[in-house]
């Protein structure tokens, strides 16, 4: 069993003298198993301090760039400039939702490029529209009336 020594406090006068004792039980033997609740055999220890116990970093979420394109896309699709703009507004948004689609998260910009796609088509339906009222309606060279079937000519007479 554990047995209880005396030790005093820095070599002064022997136990009894007024001076604090210090009891320290003996150290267990180097056999002897681990107490209950410890680690059983494998156990290696604490890791070591250093480089190379260092936690592996997990790898930190950087948002990608959004696409030059997709923006162009949208401004053009806005903008319409004479229908030319909502050509090269489909023209970019295609490109861009391509680039989007092969940079696998590293481009953003998907939803900037379809608005400019949705509004490019619209500025090219409302083009195709407008040259279709335009031949179905052609306008007479010979009168300079406003009025349809007004001569401006004899309109005294």
């Amino acid at each position: 069993m554990w047995e209880s020594t005396d030790v005093t406090n820095g070599g002064g006068p022997g136990p009894g003298a007024g001076e604090p004792r210090i009891i320290r039980p003996p150290a267990p033997p180097a056999w002897a198993p681990p107490p209950a609740g410890y680690p059983g055999p494998g156990y290696t220890g604490p890791p070591a301090v250093g480089p190379a116990s260092a936690p592996t970093a997990y790898p930190m979420y950087v948002p990608g760039r959004t696409s030059g394109l997709a923006v162009a896309s949208l401004v053009l699709g806005i903008v319409w400039v004479f229908w030319i703009g909502s050509i090269l507004a489909v023209v970019f948004g295609h490109v861009a939702l391509s680039q989007i689609q092969r940079s696998y998260g590293a481009v953003r910009g998907r939803g900037l490029a379809v608005a400019g796609l949705v509004l490019g088509y619209l500025g090219v339906a409302t083009l195709l529209l407008s040259i279709v009222v335009a031949i179905a309606n052609p306008s007479d060279q010979n009168s300079s009336s406003m009025v349809p079937g007004a001569n401006v000519v004899g309109w005294w007479r």
